[in-house]
């Protein structure tokens, strides 16, 4: 991870200097360049004079923590492709007053937005590159003058806090990143137990006759025609001071690669599919989140694991599968399989006393066509989806409330099952799977259902994200098990 220091700028440094729309900057520029993310180069124009970049912030009045973010991992890439090993942040006099205020809460909320963009605008997921690898790291340095409000204990919080929150998103960036060969559900489930070895975190595995015996048919209908067997991964972090904490069930969707099974997926290139399993990271990287902060909280993380493909033993269209609580259903596409595999989870969250669960999931391209990239859909419970809206606004992992449209269940009716899995037309998609998942929702249980479909990855560069995975969902869920603890 990427070197951030406090008063500790080298002679190589490149200093970063925010521009403000409207107003006065030190160097010349005009106010096109002070527009939100516009990375600018001024060269030194003599020896000595150094490079600076002026990185646009738009108007100050119009600033969130998003955009300073934003800003952050522009800055990071500008000196990435330049081949530059280090920078400087640069306030002015007037730090604090630019930021809003004097208080050092406004000034660490600016700090940390800021380098949490820096170091996920750093993230480079090259691991199979050679020629086209981007060498070297470029270390930020911090000027405890320009953040007199805060004492050097504070700024180094602050920096540890965004390191956090930057290395559990950029987890989940690389496992969704991650190719075929390398994560498959075996992998998966080793990576995960792994990865919380020695750490306060419960891990089980429900796999082979213990999937059989809790009537995880989802998982075992989804998972048979791969060689890798299906799994459900129960990781159990109880951090919190109260012994009577309510539990709040955070369950992803682990589909390491969804060929669609026996409706198998056509196209000149799917390698999109290996990232099925976005909403499974999301939740691993929360969990990895709620750890390293030491979390007052008390959080279940369920993630439904197998592959989706087609073979010999694959399930066929038009089969029908049991659940425990009554429930039969008609597969009637088994491309169709996150909701099926995601019912298994949640039947199994209530069981273990869940107060509250959040689903996340690449569910449906439906929602990418709604939504666009940018934004994820969320279904379910009015004050869950409210309080989770908020969170995302803040920390730019933006929700959109989407309605559980009861006339629409029409769609699941079979003619021979209780549910068939997709609906019968090709419309409204994401509220139909949805409704599904809702019929698996215990009534003891509140539940939000987010699908990510959109959000998971990006085609080219935007933002702090690169190319690729987003890691979207990891800091929104461990935020709102933070805020759930906090308000139970």
């Amino acid at each position: 991870m990427h070197l951030i220091t406090i008063d500790n700028a080298g002679s190589a440094d490149v200093p970063i200097v925010p521009a403000y729309a409207g107003e006065p900057f030190p160097y010349p520029l005009n106010e096109r360049r002070k527009q939100p993310v516009a990375a600018t180069w001024l060269y030194g124009r003599s020896e000595g004079e150094p490079d600076v970049l002026a990185l646009g912030m738009g108007e100050r009045g119009k600033l969130t923590p998003e955009r300073v973010r934003r800003a952050g991992g522009a800055a990071a890439r500008a000196l990435l492709q330049e081949g530059r090993s280090g920078a400087t942040l640069v306030g002015s006099p007037e730090a604090a007053a630019e930021r809003g205020g004097r208080s050092g809460e406004a000034a660490a909320e600016w700090l940390q937005a800021w380098i949490e963009g820096w170091l996920l605008g750093s993230y480079r997921f090259d691991k199979y590159r050679s020629a086209t690898r981007l060498d070297g790291e470029v270390g930020l340095n911090v000027r405890s003058e320009d953040w007199a409000e805060l004492t050097r204990s504070e700024l180094e919080a602050v920096i540890e806090n965004a390191r956090h929150r930057a290395e559990a998103t950029n987890l989940a960036r690389d496992w969704v990143n991650e190719t075929p060969g390398a994560l498959n559900p075996d992998t998966f489930v080793q990576w995960t137990a792994e990865l919380f070895e020695d750490k306060p975190v419960g891990v089980r595995i429900y796999r082979g006759q213990e999937l059989v015996d809790r009537g995880m048919n989802g998982l075992l209908t989804v998972g048979a025609g791969s060689v890798y067997a299906p799994a459900l991964i129960e990781l159990r972090y109880e951090g919190s001071s109260r012994p009577d904490a309510p539990m709040l069930a955070l369950v992803g969707k682990g589909i390491t690669f969804d060929m669609g099974g026996m409706n198998a997926k056509t196209g000149r290139d799917i390698s999109d599919a290996r990232m099925d399993m976005g909403g499974a990271a999301a939740v691993v990287g929360a969990l990895d989140l709620l750890v390293r902060l030491r979390a007052d909280a008390n959080v279940t993380a369920l993630i439904a694991v197998a592959d989706n493909v087609p073979d010999a033993r694959a399930t066929l269209p038009s089969s029908v599968i049991a659940y425990p609580n009554g429930l039969t259903v008609q597969v009637a596409n088994t491309d169709g399989e996150g909701r099926l595999v995601l019912a298994d989870a949640l039947l199994h969250a209530a069981g273990l006393g869940a107060a509250q669960a959040i689903d996340i999931a690449t569910l449906t391209g439906n929602v990418g066509d709604a939504l666009g990239l940018g934004i994820a859909g969320i279904w379910g419970d009015p004050a869950m989806t409210r309080s989770l809206a908020e969170i995302g606004e803040r920390n730019g992992e933006r929700l959109w409330p989407m309605p559980l449209m009861d006339e629409y269940e029409t769609e699941l009716r079979s003619h021979y099952a209780d549910l068939r899995n997709v609906g019968t037309s090709t419309l409204a998609g994401a509220i139909v799977a949805a409704l599904f998942i809702r019929r698996f929702i215990a009534d003891s249980m509140s539940w939000v259902h987010i699908d990510m479909a959109g959000t998971v990855q990006y085609k080219q560069d935007v933002g702090y994200a690169e190319a690729g995975a987003t890691g979207y969902g990891a800091r929104l869920l461990a935020d709102y098990a933070i805020q759930f603890a906090r308000q139970a």
